[in-house]
């Protein structure tokens, strides 16, 4: 049992904990770009990366596009919508590339890799992962996406004014050479250990 129980505390010695972070709060950093060919842009980095912005029918603006850079390394590996107050739906919309292409009024996804319409049931869910099953023209991808630039197209046309939070979650590809060294370490301990319980 002593044994399992330091292998644990080995194993969590692998990961590094990840904090929240807010890269972008309209309230503070003014208002998110309106324009799918000149979207905000916003530096992401490993871990919990929050947008914080504001749409809805009211509000100064219905649709917000940011565009970010995935570094070399890592992964976009979800798109949480968080427990903020949304309108009954919204839309997330997601291109390849440092622009939205597609107009406002299209009656088409093609061009994007994905899209969701989100409601209230969705807080606290990966939008990522909604948008990955193509539909109505857009192609589809398999979660994590990989290095490179993405554009966002965020919209909430419902009624009134609402505040939005995303967080983009980045995550670091492990590299196998020390995944294997921190295996051997773990091994290691765990033969001395099973060796000093022989000699006891």
């Amino acid at each position: 049992m002593r044994k399992i129980r330091v292998l644990l505390v080995l194993l969590s010695t692998l990961t590094i904990p990840m904090f929240s972070a807010v890269v972008y709060d309209e309230s503070i950093s003014g208002s998110l770009s309106s324009s799918g060919l000149a979207p905000t842009v916003i530096a992401l980095s490993a871990g919990s990366n929050q947008i914080l912005g504001t749409n809805g029918s009211g509000a100064p603006a219905v649709r917000d596009y940011v565009t970010f850079t995935v570094p070399v390394g890592l992964t976009l590996n979800s798109i949480t919508l968080l427990d903020t107050a949304i309108g009954s739906i919204g839309f997330l919309g997601i291109e390849a590339g440092n622009q939205l292409t597609l107009p406002p009024a299209t009656t088409t996804a093609a061009g994007l890799l994905g899209w969701w319409h989100y409601t209230p049931s969705n807080k606290n869910s990966d939008l990522l992962a909604l948008a990955a099953v193509p539909a109505n023209g857009s192609s589809g991808f398999t979660p994590p996406l990989p290095a490179g630039s993405y554009t966002l197209w965020i919209q909430d046309s419902s009624p009134g004014v609402f505040n939005y939070g995303l967080d983009v979650r980045l995550q670091a590809i492990p590299e196998p050479a020390t995944w294997t060294s921190s295996l051997v370490g773990i091994l290691a301990v765990a033969g001395l250990f099973g060796l000093r319980r022989q000699r006891s």
